[in-house]
């Protein structure tokens, strides 16, 4: 079976199949384009009109407020379901307050006076009634074999993102708005569909590819299933390369910008974006649920892991990003800030979003004015070029997609949130690193890798790990890590074992009750837990057989026993010696295998002792002390990154009861911190600064450090330290 990568290199040429009216070449890949615009802009601004915004709405106001932040880009919406632009491409939608006015090409000369890149917005998964009429073939159909109106507007049909509708009539509104307009990139917002699609050309298509009807299980076992996965993903590919080919057919310095990406539960290849994107926007906007500050921030680690260096946009809404849809809502001010920070301080590019040109509650207006012109003041410190960070935690879609398929929140993503929690609790720097860059070049600046339930690798991924340890790298690896090779298939035994120092025995028990850890003799695995005695199990536990000899068994399991009725309540069990963690020297590097889903219970349960094993395991495996170290009270999300002539870490402080569920009201300032950053080899300390205070700090220098006393601040800090 060829591997998802050979997969994802097939050639494209399904696409012709597609009846589009336009053929494209497509062994044209996307390259970097000519000029280097997309590493300029440092603050973005996306207004997003409704069709009733022409005639209604003053474009003075926001060219003046544009000015008045120092925006230096623009997003701008142009075309897809309404056209904002006199276009002369037939049964493109052209709102219907226009009249003879073009408000996006009005507002295009606005920005491009004040010295903006502005690109085009386009939306294509949705059309009128008359492109129903017309081309009945361009609209989604579900699996009942009936058309699909919008879920929210029943006026309006759902298009096939895979078909002819954007291979043809998209490729010439898109082409159309970038030869009227010198835009510097078309921005395309739902332009991968709208769940599966059932349409004639989609069947006859994916069973050209595969030989298979289209899948109507989810279940990414079912064969079907994982080559409509892979077939998807490539034809989006394909629509990518067309759109980002005919932009630069017109403009050689413009490019196709896809909304899409992100971490594991993206649909789309990070690895391959990263190749084709030119500079990327992570379209994140706010919070909702159950979801922590420091999420913005791991937007931009993920992005990060395949983008490099370059320009990532970290997409903020004004409003309120909850299911119910408010979108013309307002968040409060500290929640705003505190979204934007975060963001900033994990390199994202701070872009703000406005829906409606017509602004109601205006009470976000000074809020992001002033986080921006505290942005541009210090613009300096903040065009990073590198992490310093020595530390990274893995993420893998292949995992989410074949591993976890529809419950891949629970099984993939929740041990991510719990390991990134718990690292965030122990202020340790760290970014994120792509399953398909596990090799040498890419993990070189790391020394300590962590796998939260990694369960698909290949034997390729298996062997690049293995080389890490090899050359001194550590591992931390929990539950099902390597169980399961990059298709989701079940191995025998561990693609890892060797390295785990533990094999598979063939069962795995889920929904534990009441099971427990002993805590053993002290090790440093177990240190702040030595008067536990015991502590609280994970929920889910995997079966295996140590395969050399334990140095140490500092973790031992207490199996389950009745939790009603309250006189059964003992252990029947008290003391076994199974092995709750296996923590190994192997080699040159150390290896700490943790047999059950530590990360995910403490995302759900937050107990404090898994959150002290999951941070001594770190401390224990990585052995050499962290480039920023911030001691005091709270919990802050910290960074450190390298700039041209300086390093800058940045303190924000998360220390608030709506930590794990916003918006926040007020912000609660950090009690004092005192902040160790390692001066890097060769280069001398010219000055410090404190660039949200505004003031030169004292410092002192130790042993290759220097050591700065920040004191309170309201919520974010970022310590400056200019190098000759």
């Amino acid at each position: 079976m060829p591997s998802r990568r050979e997969f994802l290199q097939q050639s494209a040429a399904v696409a012709a199949l597609a009846a589009a009216p336009q053929a494209f070449d497509q062994t044209v890949l996307a390259q970097t384009p000519g000029g280097d615009w997309y590493s300029r802009p440092m603050r973005w601004f996306q207004l997003a009109f409704v069709e009733d915004d022409p005639g209604n709405y003053d474009p003075k106001f926001w060219l003046d407020y544009f000015r008045r932040i120092h925006a230096d880009a623009v997003c701008l919406s142009a075309g897809g379901c309404v056209a904002f632009y006199p276009t002369k491409v037939p049964l493109h939608y052209k709102s219907k307050f226009m009249g003879s006015s073009d408000p996006f090409g009005e507002m295009v000369e606005g920005c491009r006076k004040l010295g903006m890149n502005v690109i085009a917005r386009t939306d294509p998964h949705a059309v009128h009634q008359d492109v129903y009429e017309a081309h009945p073939e361009w609209i989604a159909v579900d699996a009942d074999g009936k058309k699909r109106r919008h879920w929210a507007d029943p006026d309006l049909w759902v298009t096939c993102a895979l078909g002819p509708y954007n291979f043809g009539f998209m490729t010439d509104v898109t082409i159309e708005i970038v030869k009227q307009y010198k835009v510097d990139g078309v921005f395309s917002n739902r332009w991968s569909g709208s769940g599966m699609c059932y349409c004639g050309s989609c069947k006859y298509m994916f069973h050209e590819y595969s030989g298979k009807d289209l899948p109507r299980s989810n279940n990414p076992l079912d064969p079907a299933r994982r080559q409509y996965l892979l077939w998807k993903e490539g034809r989006l590919f394909d629509l990518w390369r067309l759109w980002d080919t005919e932009i630069r057919k017109v403009n050689p310095n413009a490019a196709f910008l896809a909304n899409s990406g992100g971490g594991a539960m993206s649909e789309l290849d990070m690895k391959t974006i990263g190749d084709l994107a030119p500079t990327l926007f992570a379209d994140r906007q706010a919070r909702h649920g159950l979801m922590p500050p420091w999420a913005n921030g791991k937007n931009g680690k993920e992005y990060a892991s395949t983008m490099g260096n370059k320009a990532i946009g970290g997409i903020i809404s004004v409003g309120v990003e909850e299911a119910y849809r408010w979108k013309d809502s307002v968040q409060t001010g500290p929640e705003i800030r505190l979204w934007m920070a975060d963001g900033v301080a994990h390199n994202l590019r701070p872009w703000i979003t406005k829906f409606n040109a017509r602004p109601i509650d205006k009470r976000w207006l000074p809020v992001v004015e002033e986080f921006y012109n505290w942005h541009y003041r210090n613009e300096k410190y903040l065009r990073n070029e590198e992490s310093l960070a020595k530390i990274a935690m893995v993420f893998s879609q292949q995992t989410a997609h074949f591993y976890g398929g529809e419950r891949a929140q629970a099984k993939v993503e929740d041990h991510s949130l719990g390991f990134y929690q718990a690292l965030i609790e122990a202020r340790i720097p760290f970014d994120m690193v792509h399953d398909q860059l596990l090799d040498e070049d890419h993990l070189a600046r790391f020394e300590t890798l962590i796998l939260p339930n990694v369960a698909a690798l290949s034997d390729r991924q298996c062997r690049q790990l293995t080389t890490f340890v090899e050359r001194g790298g550590s591992l931390i690896a929990t539950y099902e890590t390597s169980l399961y090779d990059e298709f989701g298939v079940q191995r025998k035994d561990f693609g890892l074992a060797p390295l785990f120092g533990a094999s598979y025995q063939g069962k795995i028990d889920t929904q534990l009750h009441n099971s427990y850890l002993n805590i053993e003799k002290p090790h440093p695995l177990t240190r702040g837990l030595e008067n536990a005695t015991r502590i609280i199990n994970g929920v889910n536990w995997v079966h295996v057989k140590a395969t050399s000899p334990l140095t140490a068994n500092p973790l031992t399991l207490v199996p389950s026993y009745p939790d009603l009725p309250m006189e059964e309540v003992y252990m029947r069990t008290p003391h076994t010696d199974i092995p709750g963690v296996y923590a190994r020297q192997e080699g040159k590097g150390r290896v700490v295998y943790f047999p059950f889903d530590l990360d995910r219970t403490f995302w759900e349960v937050l107990a404090a002792d898994h959150g002290t094993l999951l941070r001594n395991a770190v401390e224990w495996a990585h052995r050499t002390p962290h480039p920023l170290s911030v001691t005091g009270k709270g919990i802050l999300d910290v960074s450190l990154w390298k700039q041209k002539s300086s390093i800058t870490a940045h303190l924000v402080n998360l220390n608030n009861p709506m930590m794990m569920k916003g918006p926040v009201r007020e912000l609660l300032p950090s009690p004092p911190q005192r902040v160790r950053i390692a001066v890097p080899k060769g280069k001398t300390v010219k000055s410090v600064q404190l660039l949200v205070a505004g003031r030169k700090p004292i410092y002192k220098e130790v042993g290759g450090s220097i050591e700065i006393d920040v004191p309170p601040f309201e919520l974010h800090e970022a310590v400056a330290v200019d190098l000759l």
